[in-house]
């Protein structure tokens, strides 16, 4: 509590005194004239964010002595320290014009060396003279801000004085562009989104184009996991084809993907504007001890240690992509290489904490977290963790086989009821396909809120997934984080379980692209009606090529080119898993498994395990495709049609919706069966079988309504409204066994529903599937209804049927000691106290 009080005030004042009050105080003022900086730093750096490096250069030589400290900022942006330096060095001697720039670019000169103590001391020269000094320029207020972030390292008050600098820039020159950008990277660097983006934003409407705002605005996108990334980026460096980190972030995406080469290609493209970027050779560095390139990782690490002896960075980078490449263990041995080369590094200290995390770590994380909360409160992701991890100390734990499940108390209850036998069925099941069992208990964490879950995951609200794993550690949302059918509560878990398995298989080295399709198959595998179903969506979207071969999966994951491309991405690559199992055998994707974990890339897996190039198996699987769903392609988009031609499943649906505005219900009846006819299997909410299904009911055909229904309900895994239909219409029909099954789909797709649980119960029963009605009956004590006694009671009847006489008389004592004179319970007492047979 005392750490979340002090944030709170420290967090308002940062983001609502600096980041609002002071904006709100320099509001941009419409220019009568494009922009034209009015400064030598502005013209400077308008060359400078254009890519004009070698005319900013000149630029600042032109000027003599008044361009020294601005001459220096080049020169190290273009790597050239030494050279840096020393113009840092003649603009202090010379006390020209800008040796606040200078006195601060040698304070992070030395902080990029290493020299902390002597960063420190020349940032607090700056910053002193600041305090006690008066009409400060634009210009040099920015120099008191960047002042002001070195000691933000160590001292918490200098990062809000960092922003109220920028800000002072912006009031004294209301068309700064330095003040702002920084202010953005600031808030940014905190894990600040909105008001990072406000600030790139405001850049952008006096200068459009300008590639750093650009770039912060790709920054921004990616930390809200937008689709927006790509574009973005490729803006930044079409404005400015020279600015290195926009390359490293480019290249930062090809490594994620697993596009080694393409990565590198970036990197070395970073590195030749600016040789003395940390960030680059770590991202050389990364590759290499991903891809086990040992020479190009010395090379990349000796070149690190020429410019920081104890390049802690270098180390902190590295476990941020063995982290992307969800090798969260080896993500905590390098961060805590880069403790070891500096103990207050928070971005080190967080990449530690929060993996320790993932892998159940939970005393171990907080402890590491706390370290780095105390050096920065500021840090979005790390406040926002920590506070999390003090709610779940209230949270539930309720361990059985091989599972520990963590969950809100009200939830704990119904949820491990159905939870902890689905899993160890899949656990089972699993174990045996990839011939791996985890090392330890496997750890599942429900939240209520989705935003609880989302911090869980990457420490900030805003993640769209359902669930998540970590390896031994799942997260997932509570079905009461959805509305009722938004999501199937069974099937993801049973989804995120399975990458347990494959994961662990692969030593973490497993593919994106191979993992989520071998989760979304092994939901089909599971039950008939999970996994994605059949839609238009996808077979449009793949007709038209909008979705990626699978040699090139992975980026339809990381970096999705149109809304719905990751979620399509799935149903893709569980085809194509489906596809190596059935042509392959069943041995080709544990084999694939073992490949990868022996440390074989994507293109050598092929061949070692398929015999096959990744070009032809492209080839291979689009003929899968076109044979096993040429009804539905056809049906869409026959061949030779026009890319915008109605179908002839759209022409038939349209004369049927036409049918129906006009009132006749036998032509829209017959147009439906034609839609149906001509794709059988399509099972979405606006297809025809639940409109067929409707007119039958009305009509009074109960089982050819009940058809219809099941062919959605046993296709599409969300849908609530027809399986609760299906069991109405069963029970009229008498079919017991057929409601119970519908029924029982609904339990995974919303739990909370007593009513549905008594009803379910009920069918157990009269199908004397006791286990079941046991099940069904502590389902309803669980979610504590109006009469918990009387729900006890049928629990304990239950009980008896299913032959559990031991629980049965400890449940009815239960109750006869809430209410001794409940008389249905003392009688059901002595009926079991009865010997067998009636005997006296």
């Amino acid at each position: 509590m005392k750490r979340a009080s002090i944030l709170s005030v420290s967090l308002l004042w940062l983001i609502a005194a600096c980041g609002k009050a002071d904006h709100a105080s320099a509001q941009i003022r419409p220019l009568d004239a494009p922009y034209a900086p009015t400064t030598l730093v502005g013209r400077v750096a308008m060359l400078s964010d254009a890519g004009r490096l070698s005319d900013a250069e000149k630029a600042a030589r032109d000027a003599g002595a008044r361009g020294l400290g601005v001459l220096g900022d080049i020169l190290a942006l273009r790597g050239h320290l030494t050279q840096a330096d020393s113009a840092y060095r003649a603009s202090i001697a010379a006390n020209a014009p800008g040796q606040r720039t200078a006195q601060v670019g040698l304070a992070e000169l030395a902080w990029r060396r290493g020299a902390r103590s002597q960063a420190l001391q020349l940032a607090r020269t700056v910053t002193n003279a600041y305090e006690n000094g008066t009409n400060w320029n634009a210009d040099d207020c920015v120099a008191a801000g960047r002042a002001y972030v070195i000691l933000g390292t160590s001292d918490k008050q200098a990062v809000k004085n960092a922003l109220a600098a920028f800000d002072r820039a912006v009031a004294v020159e209301p068309s700064n562009i330095e003040g702002r950008l920084r202010a953005g990277d600031l808030f940014l660097d905190k894990y600040n989104g909105p008001d990072a983006k406000q600030s790139y934003e405001d850049v952008l409407k006096l200068v459009p184009g300008n590639s750093r705002a650009l770039f912060g605005l790709a920054r921004v996108a990616d930390f809200a996991n937008s689709k927006d990334v790509s574009k973005l980026l490729q803006e930044s460096l079409k404005a400015n084809a020279t600015l290195a980190p926009a390359l490293l972030m480019k290249a930062r995406g090809h490594l994620e993907s697993e596009a080694y080469d393409s990565a590198d290609f970036y990197t070395r493209r970073a590195l030749a504007i600016d040789s003395s970027s940390m960030t680059a050779w770590a991202m050389l560095g990364a590759s290499a001890w991903i891809t086990g390139d040992s020479a190009q990782f010395k090379h990349a690490l000796a070149s690190a240690q020429k410019l920081n002896p104890q390049p802690s960075e270098f180390y902190a980078e590295l476990s941020d992509a063995a982290v992307r490449q969800r090798r969260y263990g080896d993500g905590v041995a390098l961060a805590n290489v880069a403790l070891s080369m500096d103990s207050m590094s928070t971005r080190a200290l967080g990449l530690v904490g929060t993996n320790q995390l993932r892998e159940a770590k939970m005393e171990e994380g907080r402890a590491t977290l706390e370290r780095a909360f105390a050096i920065d409160p500021f840090n979005l992701w790390h406040k926002n963790t920590l506070d999390l991890l003090d709610m779940m100390r209230t949270y539930k734990t309720v361990e059985k086989g091989n599972f520990r499940l963590v969950a809100p108390p009200k939830e704990a209850g119904i949820l491990s009821i159905y939870l902890l036998p689905l899993l160890q069925e899949a656990y089972d099941t699993l174990s045996v396909r990839y011939r791996y069992k985890p090392p330890t208990t496997v750890r599942l964490e429900i939240f209520r809120q989705h935003a609880d879950f989302s911090v869980r995951t990457v420490g900030l609200i805003g993640l769209g997934a359902l669930g998540v794993s970590f390896g031994p550690v799942l997260a997932m949302d509570a079905p009461s984080a959805r509305e009722k059918g938004a999501f199937n509560w069974g099937a993801t878990a049973w989804h995120e379980l399975a990458h347990t398995f494959t994961l662990g298989s692969s030593d973490n080295r497993v593919p994106r692209w191979l993992s989520e399709g071998l989760s979304v198959a092994e939901e089909r595998r599971a039950r008939p009606s999970w996994g994605f179903d059949e839609t238009i969506d996808f077979f449009d979207a793949y007709a038209k090529g909008k979705l990626r071969p699978v040699s090139q999966l992975n980026e339809g994951f990381l970096r999705p080119r149109f809304e719905q491309e990751t979620i399509l991405s799935y149903n893709l690559a569980s085809l194509v898993c489906e596809m190596i199992e059935t042509q392959f055998g069943a041995a080709a994707i544990p084999g694939m498994l073992k490949a990868y974990k022996d440390g074989l890339e994507t293109p050598e897996v092929f061949l070692k395990v398929l015999k096959v190039t990744p070009d032809s198996l492209d080839k291979r699987f689009d003929s899968y495709m076109k044979k096993r769903f040429a009804v539905p392609f056809a049906a869409l988009a026959p061949a030779g049609a026009a890319p915008d031609a109605q179908g002839p499943f759209a022409t038939a649906m349209r004369k049927a919706a036409a049918a129906a505005e006009s009132g006749n219900v036998d032509s829209t009846y017959a147009d439906l069966l034609k839609a149906q006819a001509i794709w059988p299997d399509y099972a979405g909410p606006n297809g025809p079988a639940m409109q067929l299904a409707m007119i039958d009911q009305k009509r009074g055909n109960l089982k050819a309504a009940v058809e219809q229904l099941s062919r959605i309900t046993t296709r599409n895994n969300t849908a609530w409204e027809p399986n609760v239909l299906e069991a109405d219409l069963r029970e009229q029909l008498g079919d017991t066994t057929g409601m119970k099954r519908a029924l029982e789909r609904l339990v995974w797709i919303y739990p909370y529903d007593v009513a549905m649980h008594v009803r379910l119960a009920v069918a157990s029963t009269k199908t004397k599937d006791f286990k079941r009605a046991i099940l069904e009956r502590r389902a309803i004590v669980a979610l504590d209804p109006p009469d918990k006694l009387d729900a006890q009671y049928e629990l304990a009847r239950a009980l008896i049927d299913g032959g559990e006489l031991v629980e049965a008389r400890r449940t009815l004592l239960g109750v006869l000691e809430q209410s001794p004179a409940f008389e249905k319970a003392q009688t059901l007492l002595l009926e079991l106290r009865k010997p067998p047979g009636g005997a006296k």
